[in-house]
């Protein structure tokens, strides 16, 4: 009976997680034509709906990129992965001074964040076990802005 009740949980949840990725409403032909404005070049572009914004998931000069735009076509910023290498002097140095810093802490998937004020943003997953996980954000000073824990 428990295993009946679990795999029906476990069914109902796969179910949910699978239409809420679904496309629930038309993309407004702002959103699209303030994306091909701003990424001319974007190509094997793919949109999702996320409730509040509209997501174009596209790779640029062979790079993948996550743009989120308004309903009103207003860019709300773009986010891309980037390897520990390419994380800028003064980020390593705060993270680095960091309560999160090596060798305690491991670093995980690194992302940069570009924001429509001009601002860039970089985004660390960082871990001391499977339990202590943080998803750090850092400003392109090096200034640890927040340290959310994840699951």
């Amino acid at each position: 009976m428990h295993r009946l009740v679990f795999s029906l949980l476990i069914g109902g949840l796969f179910l949910l997680n699978t239409s809420a990725q679904a496309q629930f409403r038309k993309i407004p032909s702002s959103v699209t034509d303030s994306f091909k404005l701003k990424y001319p070049s974007a190509a094997a572009v793919e949109w999702q709906d996320k409730v509040t914004a509209f997501q174009a998931n596209f790779t640029q000069e062979n790079e993948k990129y996550q743009a989120r735009f308004s309903s009103k076509g207003e860019w709300q910023g773009t986010t891309k992965r980037i390897s520990e290498d390419k994380i800028p002097a003064a980020v390593k140095d705060g993270l680095a001074k960091s309560k999160y810093a090596a060798p305690d802490w491991k670093i995980g998937t690194i992302t940069v964040k570009y924001l429509p004020d001009g601002k860039t943003q970089y985004g660390i997953f960082v871990s001391k076990s499977d339990i202590n996980r943080k998803n750090l954000l850092f400003s392109s000073e090096g200034q640890l802005l927040k340290d959310g824990s994840t699951l």
